[in-house]
């Protein structure tokens, strides 16, 4: 697993600025304001970086971005990098600050003079964050990022500050590496097991074969795996952080380690990109590995259903009829429409078993929901208006975008079939709300629930402040969040 690059916090030393190996990184003010670190960094380069500070390519960035002076006169480092930012900035702006420092990591000693940030500890996320690198399959020699000092006024607060910061980035690089990693290595069996493994941090990890599925009725499970050579399987993992009388908040993922569409087979064009097809179970891996690694006091129960959809002679066809667990029909119209199907099974076994206070399922589930709201946004559907408002709360506190789509009888209309009680797939039209529909369609009416559409927000084709271009990470933060304001408080 990849593993975020580790930062250390120390107190202020000015003597020592002049003598630090590799690169320094000073901050500015809007108007070239700097602290007691960047001053004498800028007396030591005479007069450096407050030139940097008043040219006009400093006054074009925004606030977060930053510039490098290289082989700086009067320092033993190789590079000042300069970032404009305000001692009071809010938490985005700090932690785009740091992305912009964790982009340029390098196997130099990075120091950070932070002695006047205000939100020092989420500078230190946003590095950790940016500086991810998916390399393991690349060829030759593994650059790893030198060390990583913070130089602030006070140590330990900062280092508490940023403690469950660390469990944080741990439980996105998981999802991250998991959405990346390619199929023929992230197979049904490498992912249960990754899972499975995650038991050493406390949580409680079951893992239902296609046997047991198939006792339980989840036809609509199993019927989109039955075309591969890899078998089905329903992971459980339960953390047991809060009260004993606590109903846990349910956290389902769809889990296709590849989708090539079935017999309704997508276009050879970007197929090679259904390897994050899994991206909704990712996440919810994260997150279950984040409230572990941070010993919540929360009860939460993470599902996910793993499945390949392959065309083979036993694959499943167009046209066939499904039984869910929950007992309704299913004619398939379309076996590209998958991830519903497996969703279907895993939300009501969810609810039958643990009778969750409130439910949240994740997956790349329709490409419409692209259309609809590019890479920015993922979709929220529910049917609690005051739950779906905590979380777009904590998605927005976060800096994850989400937006609510609408829902309405008039779409679940759309659903009827001639031959069975619905059928999975009703062509392009309103396809991202016509498949929440489908989905609740499979929630208890009492049981509160969230359905998010993360298909343009899983994988991007661009970098961004916080992540390389890849796999981002997206919902890891907003339900840790959303788990710590409704749970945990």
């Amino acid at each position: 697993m990849t593993h975020p690059v580790p930062i250390q916090f120390q107190a202020l030393d000015l003597d020592a600025l002049a003598a630090a190996p590799g690169r320094i990184v000073a901050f500015a003010g809007d108007g070239g304001a700097m602290g007691p670190t960047a001053k004498r960094v800028n007396r030591l380069t005479r007069g450096a970086l407050e030139r940097a500070a008043a040219s006009e390519a400093f006054g074009k960035l925004k606030p977060g971005e930053a510039m490098e002076l290289a082989f700086p006169v009067g320092l033993a480092a190789d590079a000042v990098l300069l970032v404009k930012l305000d001692r009071r900035a809010d938490v985005a702006t700090a932690r785009k600050a740091g992305g912009a420092i964790g982009r340029g990591l390098s196997k130099l000693a990075t120091l950070v003079l932070a002695d006047t940030i205000q939100r020092a500890a989420e500078v230190s996320f946003g590095i950790a964050l940016r500086a991810y690198d998916f390399a393991v399959h690349k060829s030759g020699e593994k650059t790893l990022p030198g060390p990583v000092t913070m130089m602030v006024t006070a140590p330990e607060a900062v280092a508490a500050e940023a403690g469950p910061m660390a469990a944080l980035a741990e439980g996105i690089f998981f999802t991250r590496d998991l959405v990346n990693e390619p199929a023929n290595i992230l197979s049904t069996f490498d992912f249960a097991a990754r899972l499975a493994a995650m038991h050493e941090l406390g949580l409680e990890v079951e893992i239902l074969e296609e046997e047991e599925m198939e006792k339980l009725g989840m036809g609509a499970l199993l019927g989109v795996g039955q075309g591969s050579e890899h078998p089905s399987k329903l992971v459980v993992m339960q953390w047991k952080g809060g009260p004993a009388d606590q109903a846990p908040l349910a956290l389902v993922g769809k889990g296709v380690v590849f989708d090539t569409g079935g017999i309704s087979i997508k276009p050879a064009a970007g197929m090679e990109e259904m390897t994050m097809d899994m991206g909704g179970a990712a996440v919810v891996s994260g997150v279950m590995r984040t409230l572990a690694m941070r010993k919540a006091k929360a009860n939460v129960v993470g599902l996910v259903g793993i499945v390949e959809n392959m065309p083979d002679g036993k694959a499943q066809r167009p046209g066939d009829v499904v039984r869910s667990m929950k007992g309704d029909t299913i004619e398939v119209i379309n076996t590209d429409a998958e991830g519903r199907l497996v969703l279907a099974d895993v939300l009501w076994y969810a609810q039958d078993r643990f009778q969750p206070q409130a439910m949240v399922d994740l997956a790349t589930l329709t490409g419409a929901i692209i259309v609809a709201l590019g890479h920015e946004n993922a979709g929220v559907f529910s049917n609690n208006d005051a739950f779906c408002n905590a979380f777009l709360k904590a998605a927005h506190a976060e800096g994850e975008g989400a937006w609510r789509m609408p829902m309405g009888e008039a779409y679940d209309e759309k659903l009827k079939s001639r031959i069975a009680d619905m059928r999975n797939s009703c062509g392009r039209e309103a396809g991202s709300i016509t498949a929440a529909h489908f989905l609740k369609r499979f929630v208890k009416p009492e049981v509160p629930w969230i359905h998010l559409d993360i298909a343009g927000t899983a994988l991007l084709k661009a970098d961004t402040a916080l992540a390389p271009k890849g796999a981002t990470g997206w919902g890891v933060l907003a339900l840790d969040r959303l788990v710590r304001e409704m749970l945990e408080k």
